[in-house]
């Protein structure tokens, strides 16, 4: 892959990234270190997605910027009540939150469940307003069978999700491309059946232009060359930032070695 087109790859993928702290030892300072990261030279992030307890503080650093605030519920593991789930959700939208990335129950839903995971999301859906998004996270390593994938994947977006999201980034397997394409398509389904417009969030995992590249080519595969933008596609990272910028700068070689 030559220069220009490593540069216009990273170019594409800056404003589609949801710039990523959730560390179990996040501080205030790192919360402030993350939000400054989010405006660069060559334009911001879409998001920057953190523990709830940040969202006050992340949205009054980011005023004026455009950058989203993203909070996570029923995170990581998936299994807290839904009266909780919800109350967890109001809070984080009183706080200024933008985006609700909710773990959809999984476990409930492996165990045949699937009620009790469909009626979860609708009752967090309810609560998030229209002026907000509202991410699933299915957690795609765990559920692992590519037709339970795609059940899931029907699932939240029939109960009111707007973004598909693969993983919480929290499990031995995060994102990966044969997941991606089951949401994917399943996505496609909603849109050329039903003119549902979902988004879709691979999380975990992803560090490098090769990696970006590989998602965005996907995207443009099975949706269609023009569907990407920060409205329908964010990356769920931590470090791909900085291979990004880097590549704009021509500083960055190790992204590039992926090729």
């Amino acid at each position: 892959m030559d220069e220009a087109t490593t540069t216009a790859v990273a170019t594409r993928a800056l404003h589609l990234v949801d710039l990523t702290n959730l560390n179990e030892d996040c501080t205030a300072a790192d919360i402030t270190a993350l939000t400054k990261r989010a405006v660069t030279p060559h334009g911001s992030v879409a998001a920057v997605c953190i523990w709830p307890s940040f969202v006050a503080q992340a949205v009054r650093e980011l005023d004026g910027t455009g950058v989203r605030v993203a909070t996570v519920v029923n995170f990581p593991g998936g299994g807290v009540e839904t009266s909780q789930v919800v109350a967890e959700t109001q809070a984080a939208i009183s706080a200024g939150a933008d985006e609700i990335d909710l773990v959809m129950p999984y476990r409930a839903f492996l165990e045949g469940r699937k009620g009790f995971a469909e009626e979860q999301i609708i009752r967090v859906r309810e609560a998030v307003p229209d002026s907000a998004k509202l991410k699933v996270i299915l957690e795609t390593g765990e559920i692992k069978d590519p037709l339970l994938i795609h059940l899931a994947s029907e699932i939240a977006i029939g109960a009111g999700a707007d973004f598909l999201k693969t993983s919480t980034g929290k499990v031995e397997v995060n994102a990966t491309l044969e997941a991606a394409e089951v949401m994917l398509t399943a996505i496609e389904e909603a849109r050329r059946d039903h003119r549902r417009d979902v988004g879709f969030k691979p999380a975990g995992g992803i560090k490098t232009i090769a990696d970006a590249q590989a998602y965005l080519d996907l995207a443009d595969r099975i949706m269609g060359s023009n569907w990407v933008s920060a409205a329908t596609f964010r990356f769920g990272a931590s470090g791909l930032l900085d291979a990004l910028v880097g590549t704009i700068e021509g500083t960055q070689t190790a992204a590039k070695e992926g090729y």
